[in-house]
């Protein structure tokens, strides 16, 4: 078995495990034969068993052995399980490939005494087992062997042989010229041999600055913690050794992402009710719908409320278990959120880590599956719209109603982010500009105001559109008593007439002339002088610098000059007036903050009041149209919400750990803020019932990625809850700020350094396995399935290339396999297209492409408990014999000795409390071949 655990299962619950780092004693020291002894991730003591001559009372049959470790140390007095190896059947000589690993946190010292029980398991489904015999020695006598080899006796509890147990430490103190022969073993099983001790391969793995350690590197521990270890050796077809750190981390961003989500939509919910409310007094039917506007939002309001609340005392493990994720309380938080890491180590002694981020699938499972999922409600959603669209054109073609399409609707929110970012910004540098007058700073001056210019422009831009002077017709028209003849040029003919309908309200236009009458050409006049009086304004402005600067540079300009030029810069606009003296300049010589004051003043007054009338025109616009539908809306709005809270807090995860194992990677990192990131989903769910639903929603919040960027930032401190990342935004688009410390930041390129913003790129492949599939595959549907590869497959096509136009091929990362990634993504292609049952090779081949194109993988079933580790752990064989030569003869053994003894077998432990796959036989028969867990490692358990 890997090596233990990283607290004891007794004193800790599963998910507070934290690696401790401290000083080693002088006999810890001494202990130091595997690893860095001051690194967390190495074991101060490490060591393979293989038994030989095993008997059984029945001699006829082999036995099905395994090796269980026990430990004490003075002046403790009992013995205390530490660790096993995997069960290997069949053979009285097994060598095992789980080694036996003592951490920091282990407290042994060269007095602990370990006992080796060899036990035989008659019945693995069953557990039944007794044991063959056992071996005892100090931790002492290994280290003082010259080889560090022991070869004991075994003894069954009534004194008899019954066969030896080899132990061999793996040390890192010396390296030798001549590497220890390989020897095999009388009987062997599948051609494995016997693991030689190589200590170039031991060299320790801590130092190199390109690994990250999940228990030491600052940024990973602030993020990731309750780090599980398991290690392994694998022999190589060229008769070496492989060398493997499995790890499993939870991440306290299951917690703190749906903190900072809940309270960013609590805040934009509530600005939009502030915005509904400060429409001003309306007419009696219009107030109505209003105040059913603001009920519904409050509603929501209040339960984000509630959830906040509830997370924010939420005191629990920072992991959400699988047998929670219907918890209302905990709907936000990702189910089961994990990262699993491969590390390992060849011949050449060279680290290569392999990171999958583990979610349970992004899912509204509080809310239920009975009304299908995402994907479907939306489609639901839009029918709904379209269809009071079309009753609203329908019943008032005859009329001259102003009636909004819904493109309007997208333009109409792209109009509220633009005014209210510009407004901000033109705020921004008129202060700006006025401090630069104060301090009398020419070259601050002119640059400011160029920007100054180009913003009130933009901003300018953005009202001068006929769908605001639409929109601000209507708001007018909904005041009380709005009479149109009050200010128009026909004022005895026509008048606006409210209408209540069932369904909607509408300001309707009666009378002798139509909408396209001068009532229309009068409101957009009128709109028209709102904001020319801001252009008018800043030219003012532009002329008063201009003239402030020509006497700054040629003081011999005579006062004529001067005051011809302030008259012609205040007889633009009635705005202009407002400045008092037009030969301020020449009675106060140098006072330009004087001169600018008044103008910068109207200006800002000016753009206060466009924007504010633009602002609030564009939000009746949005409540005349989400009206009919505010409350089929609201609810949507919240299932998205919540699985997308789930997917962002996974996203965040890998992107985290992809850009700091790639701090060094300049391939990686030109790649990255060139095309974006690669987020490769790999989903196990099947087409049938609640996971279909569950699918739906899974597939809509990773497309929903799509609206997030990423910005690196130099981290305020070291501390780690300054390196924790921050989000921005709202619903439309969200950004994620991931501080790091400063030589970490210092290792950017200038780019990303600069504030770039990183896209990301998301795809979904889903291949349903369970038997339940089966179900789907013969009197289902399994469309939905193939419409998302489809789609994936499309986007990922797409993102290669893009690569290829812009990038060069040594940006990626180099691979042994003989397959280019065009033919990766031809056969891909391929898969996808035949249709066939439980296609397993879309998911090796779309992962295998992923890891080509730097990309972050995460993969998903309903509680990424059981599936799921049977995916991780296939996929780690996977690279070890393609990327690093593991012999193929023990694939099978390495597979099922991570199902096992590895982490995923101890992640069922943290979600249910027992180490068991919720599988039963009948449904592994439905299960593809090496989807299928070792005997004894499954039963029915309440997941």
């Amino acid at each position: 078995m890997a090596g233990r655990e990283r607290s004891s299962r007794q004193q800790r619950p599963w998910s507070v495990y934290r690696a401790n780092t401290f000083e080693l004693s002088s006999e810890m020291i001494g202990l130091a034969l595997a690893g860095n002894s001051q690194d967390p991730d190495e074991p101060v003591l490490e060591f393979s068993v293989a038994c030989t001559d095993l008997v059984t009372p029945a001699l006829e049959r082999k036995p099905n052995s395994f090796v269980a470790v026990s430990c004490t140390t003075p002046p403790q007095a009992f013995w205390t399980k530490h660790a096993q190896t995997e069960i290997i059947e069949g053979t009285n000589n097994p060598i095992f490939l789980s080694s036996i690993a003592f951490f920091q946190d282990s407290y042994i010292n060269q007095q602990t005494q370990l006992k080796l029980s060899v036990y035989d398991v008659k019945d693995r489904s069953q557990g039944t087992m007794y044991l063959l015999g056992s071996a005892l020695f100090p931790v002492k006598e290994l280290l003082q062997e010259r080889n560090h080899r022991l070869h004991l006796n075994l003894r069954s509890a009534e004194n008899l042989h019954v066969g030896s147990i080899g132990v061999a430490a793996w040390q890192m103190e010396e390296k030798r010229d001549q590497r220890t022969p390989m020897a095999r073993l009388p009987d062997t099983v599948h051609g494995r041999t016997v693991l030689p001790v190589d200590e170039s391969l031991t060299e320790s793995m801590g130092v190199r600055a390109k690994y990250a350690s999940l228990c030491r590197d600052p940024l990973l521990t602030s993020v990731f913690g309750g780090t599980m270890s398991r290690m392994y050796r694998f022999p190589t077809t060229d008769g070496n050794h492989l060398r493997i750190l499995e790890q499993m981390a939870e991440s306290v961003l299951s917690l703190n992402i749906p903190r900072q989500y809940v309270k960013m939509l609590l805040e934009e919910d509530a600005a939009r009710v502030c915005e509904l409310e400060e429409l001003g007094e309306l007419s009696p039917c219009w107030e109505n719908l209003r105040r059913q506007i603001v009920a519904q939002y409050q509603n929501l309001i209040l339960t984000y409320q509630e959830t906040l609340s509830d997370l924010n005392d939420y005191r629990g493990p920072s992991f959400k278990a699988s047998n929670l994720k219907a918890e209302r309380k905990l709907e936000f938080m990702p189910t089961n959120l994990h990262v699993q890491r491969m590390r390992v180590q060849d011949e050449s002694c060279f680290d290569h880590t392999y990171d999958v981020v583990t979610i349970g699938a992004p899912a509204a499972h509080c809310q239920g599956f009975k009304s299908s999922g995402l994907r479907k409600l939306i489609v639901k959603f839009e029918e709904a719209k379209k269809h009071i669209y079309e009753e609203e054109c329908s019943a008032l073609s005859s009329s001259q109603s102003i009636v909004f399409i819904p493109q309007d609707i997208v333009r109409a929110k792209e109009i509220i982010a633009h005014i209210n970012t510009l407004k901000t910004q033109v705020s921004y540098y008129a202060e700006r500009l006025s401090r630069a007058a104060k301090d009398r700073s020419a070259n601050g001056l002119e640059r400011t105001l160029a920007i100054l210019a180009d913003k009130t422009r933009q901003l300018v831009t953005v009202c001068d559109c006929k769908l605001l002077a639409s929109a601000i017709q209507a708001l007018n028209a909904a005041r009380p008593d709005y009479i149109a003849s009050k200010a128009s040029p026909s004022a005895d003919s026509e008048q606006v007439v409210l209408r209540n309908d069932q369904d909607t309200l509408l300001a309707t236009w009666s009378g002798s002339n139509s909408r396209s009458s001068l009532h229309v050409d009068w409101h957009e006049e009128e709109w028209e002088k709102v904001w020319l009086n801001v252009d008018k304004s800043l030219e003012c402005i532009i002329q008063r610098v201009d003239k402030l600067l020509q006497k700054e540079r040629r003081p011999s300009v005579g006062s004529q000059d001067s005051v011809q030029s302030d008259q012609s810069a205040g007889g633009g606009s009635t705005a202009s007036k407002k400045d008092g003296s037009p030969s301020l300049e020449e009675t106060f010589p140098g006072e330009w903050s004087e001169a600018l004051y008044p103008l910068l003043t109207t200006l800002t007054e000016c753009v206060a009041m466009m924007s504010d009338k633009a602002k609030k025109s564009m939000v009746f616009l949005l409540m005349q149209d989400s009206a009919p539908t505010i409350a089929m809306d609201l609810t949507l709005q919240y299932r998205r919400d919540v699985v997308f809270c789930q997917t962002l807090t996974a996203l965040i995860c890998g992107f985290i750990i992809k850009l700091r194992n790639c701090l060094r990677d300049d391939g990686f990192l030109r790649q990255l803020y060139t095309i974006g990131l690669l987020a490769q989903f790999e989903s196990l769910l099947s087409t049938y019932g609640e996971e279909l639903a569950m699918l739906e929603d899974m597939s809509v919040g990773i497309m929903d990625l799509r609206n997030v960027t990423f910005k690196v930032t130099q981290a305020m401190s070291a501390s780690a809850p300054d390196m924790l990342p921050v989000i921005t935004g709202n619903r439309d688009g969200f950004s994620v700020r991931i501080p790091l410390p400063g030589t970490m930041f210092d290792a950017l390129p200038r780019e990303i350094q600069n504030g770039m913003l990183l896209r990301v790129q998301p795809v979904l492949f889903n291949v349903g396995i369970n038997e339940q599939q089966t179900l789907a595959e013969k009197f289902g549907d399994t469309s939905l399935q193939e419409i998302i590869n489809l789609e994936s497959l499309a986007r990922l096509n797409s993102y290669y290339e893009q690569f290829k136009e812009v990038l060069p091929e040594d940006c990626l990362p180099r691979s042994r396999s003989q397959t280019c990634l065009p033919e990766l993504l031809r056969f891909l292609g391929q898969n996808v297209h035949a249709r066939k049952n439980k296609n397993v090779d879309i998911l090796w081949q779309a992962a295998e492409i992923c890891r080509r194109l730097n990309g972050v993988r995460f993969t998903s079933c309903k509680s990424a408990k059981d599936r799921t580790a049977m995916s991780v752990t296939l996929e780690q064989c996977l690279i070890l014999q393609h990327e690093h030569g593991m012999a193929p003869q023990v694939f099978t053994q390495a597979l099922d000795c991570m199902r096992s003894e590895g982490c995923r077998r101890e992640n069922t432990m943290k979600n249910v409390g027992c180490r068991k796959y919720a599988f039963n036989s009948l449904q592994l028969k439905a299960f593809p071949k090496h989807y299928r867990p070792p005997d004894g490692t499954f039963g029915k358990v309440e997941t």
